[in-house]
């Protein structure tokens, strides 16, 4: 093993480790905007994964969609629409807490079970020369398109959803009715000052 191989190594578990840190503090935090934080802390550690892997447009969009939009996005609506309320504890907690369990304890298995069982050596080894943006487009435009398209509706759809939730309190349930009625395309007249006519008077004897 040379120096770069070990470089590399050592690189994969720093990030490893973070990524597993970020992502058990995403999950076991109380404060929702810390887990949001953490979240952009994982995302980061798979940017740097895909550079390990020889990736660069496609860690360079990690960064900017995920960390730089997606984050930020998140962000901004826990800070909006979050509030600050003592919730009641709910009488089935601890059973929800151990399905959730279960469940992640299966779906790691399942993970763990897939990473063991493929075959990564016999994997065919990166083209010298070939951009991953074009091979990128290419699988977007012909293979991915469908679901290409599908996630930009969802992503609009969602960010319609924030705009709604986040400007909810602002629209009262009944309009007031006004005393009096207003004519449409009129604003109201200012009121004028009224010269006084001593004035005028003094002005026209001399």
């Amino acid at each position: 093993m040379n120096l770069a191989e070990g470089v590399q190594i050592v690189t994969f578990g720093i990030l490893g480790v973070m990524m597993i840190g970020a992502a058990l503090g995403v999950v076991l935090f109380s404060n929702i905007v810390y887990s949001a934080f953490l979240l952009g802390g994982v995302f980061i550690s798979i940017a740097g994964m895909y550079l390990l892997l020889n990736s660069d447009f496609v860690a360079a969009a990690q960064v900017l969609i995920y960390v730089g939009a997606v984050n930020v996005l998140i962000l901004f609506a826990i800070m909006l629409v979050n509030k600050r309320q003592n919730f009641s504890p709910l009488p089935s907690a601890g059973l929800r807490k151990i399905f959730t369990a279960i469940v992640s304890i299966g779906l790691f298995a399942l993970l763990s079970t897939m990473v063991l069982a493929t075959p990564w050596a016999n994997s065919a080894p990166p083209v010298a020369g070939e951009s991953s943006i074009v091979l990128i487009g290419e699988h977007f435009f012909s293979d991915f398109l469908l679901p290409f398209e599908l996630a930009s509706v969802l992503l609009l759809m969602s960010m319609v959803g924030a705009i709604i939730l986040a400007r909810r309190e602002y629209i009262p349930d009944q309009l007031p009715a006004s005393d009096l009625p207003q004519t449409i395309l009129t604003l109201p007249e200012r009121p004028r000052e009224l010269v006084s006519t001593t004035n005028n008077t003094g002005d026209s004897n001399t």
